[in-house]
């Protein structure tokens, strides 16, 4: 359980006159990405864009029954941590702008590494940004464009923003969807029994609705989408097949387990991450215990490789959101205590191997272990099933600052004996490649270098 806040969760249907209400179900499927804010865009028959959102989570700021009764075939809907920008109500989107093009709703997901660079040169050149969110640079970059039409204005847009994005655009003429050159951030597409066209941060979207995924859309890819189900396809940008990099930390930690990632569930790829570490990592244990939720597959992959039994040791208050959100360290740790608690049954007396995904600063760990200890395990060996986190992301994560990362500035055994874990180990580097398998992944956050410089303007600026 990574001490992370998360990124952000977008969802957008066009084509299905219960837009709204599916919108609603859409990003409440998205949840786990983002519990700050909520909102939606609905295109009314009139082409007029109304947005409901606020400062919540999804079933606090907006009401099924609300939604169900927005007229309009197209909507848009967004969950939102802040990793560029106040965690405001004026930053919560989606943001609607009005421009010549008439009014135009944006939601995004990840972070434009130079928009401090574009943000300057708008302002300079008169622009008012009403917040502080890097997502109104494109929102800019559209209103004062010259083109002729809103994808035009796009495409001339988006190859200047730098870092991992993925961002949905809901005008009166159409929906647009478009994701960085890298593919760092995910973004997929799908369609509705009845034909309307959906896009997605993650596939366990479309399977509440009903829809069913056609593919990602492709790194650098700008799609246009029509009132008649079908869309075009534009390239903003092109990049190398070899230097693609999507997120390895979707399939690690953020992604829903049944959300879809590089042809197969994230469930799946955990677990084949659990094999993996118990090959390169054994320890002397009795039980395996997985931090729930999203450790408990690879904690099943060691536990069927090491040949132990795997049981549920620590048990998740389902009513409890993750403990990230809490701005202060020791409102985290307080988090923790409310949200899991130990099986003394499961542990007392025994050697417990306890799989986590990832440690990031190490509060939530030393927390974790102290429970196994109080419920009366005899050692605890802590197994983590990605490498040390050393370097921090700059593309949507909150890991913006290094001294906050124990690996970067801690031996293992210097976070074994913090933690209080009688051993401590990480999955290599090698071993992730080899488990996740497939093209290349963005593993900047393991030292294996940024595929895009960070607060560095793109090439050409």
């Amino acid at each position: 359980m990574a001490e992370l806040r998360e990124e952000c969760g977008v969802f957008a249907i066009y084509g299905d006159e219960a837009a709204a209400l599916k919108t609603y179900w859409g990003i409440f499927s998205l949840q786990h990405r983002g519990q700050e804010s909520a909102g939606i865009a609905v295109l009314a028959p009139d082409a007029t864009i109304s947005v409901n959102k606020g400062m919540g989570l999804v079933t606090e700021v907006l009401k099924p029954e609300e939604e169900a009764g927005r007229r309009g075939r197209a909507a848009l809907g967004h969950v939102r941590y802040s990793t560029f920008g106040e965690s405001t109500l004026i930053n919560a989107q989606p943001l609607l702008m009005r421009t010549r093009f008439g009014p135009l709703a944006l939601a995004h997901n990840g972070n434009v590494v130079n928009a401090p660079f574009l943000k300057r040169e708008l302002e300079e050149e008169g622009a008012v940004f009403q917040g502080t969110t890097d997502s109104e640079v494109l929102a800019h970059f559209i209103a004062r464009s010259r083109r002729r039409m809103v994808r035009e204005a796009l495409m001339e847009s988006l190859p200047r923003l730098g870092g991992g994005f993925a961002f949905v655009v809901l005008t009166s003429h159409g929906l647009y969807a478009m994701r960085d050159p890298w593919g760092i951030r995910p973004l997929v597409l799908g369609k509705t029994p009845e034909g309307a066209v959906v896009v997605a941060s993650e596939t366990c979207a479309f399977d509440t609705i009903g829809a069913r995924a056609l593919r990602e859309v492709e790194p650098g890819e700008l799609l246009e989408i029509g009132d008649d189900g079908a869309y075009q396809s534009f390239r903003f940008a092109e990049v190398e097949p070899t230097r693609r990099a999507p997120c390895a930390f979707e399939v690690i930690y953020f992604a829903r387990a049944d959300s879809q990632i590089d042809g197969r569930s994230a469930h799946v790829s955990r677990r084949a991450l659990g094999h993996r570490l118990a090959e390169e990592a054994p320890a002397p244990g009795d039980v395996v215990v997985g931090v729930p939720d999203s450790s408990l597959p690879a904690a099943m992959g060691y536990a069927e490789t090491a040949g132990l039994p795997f049981d549920f040791g620590l048990v998740k208050n389902r009513y409890i959101a993750r403990t990230f959100i809490a701005p202060r360290q020791e409102d985290r740790e307080m988090g923790v205590q409310l949200k899991l608690s130990a099986v003394p049954e499961v542990v007392r007396d025994k050697k417990v191997v306890l799989v986590d995904d990832s440690l990031v600063r190490g509060t939530t760990s030393r927390r974790l272990v102290q429970l196994l200890r109080e419920a009366g395990a005899r050692e605890v060996h802590m197994r983590i099933a990605s490498p040390p986190y050393t370097h921090p992301c700059h593309y949507g994560i909150d890991t913006s600052r290094a001294t906050e990362l124990a690996a970067r500035n801690m031996t293992v055994e210097a976070i074994r004996a913090m933690v209080g874990a009688d051993s401590l180990a990480y999955l290599s580097l090698e071993g992730l490649k080899a488990a996740l398998g497939g093209h290349p992944w963005c593993l900047a956050c393991f030292g294996a270098g940024y595929p895009v410089a960070p607060a560095e303007p793109v090439d050409g600026e």
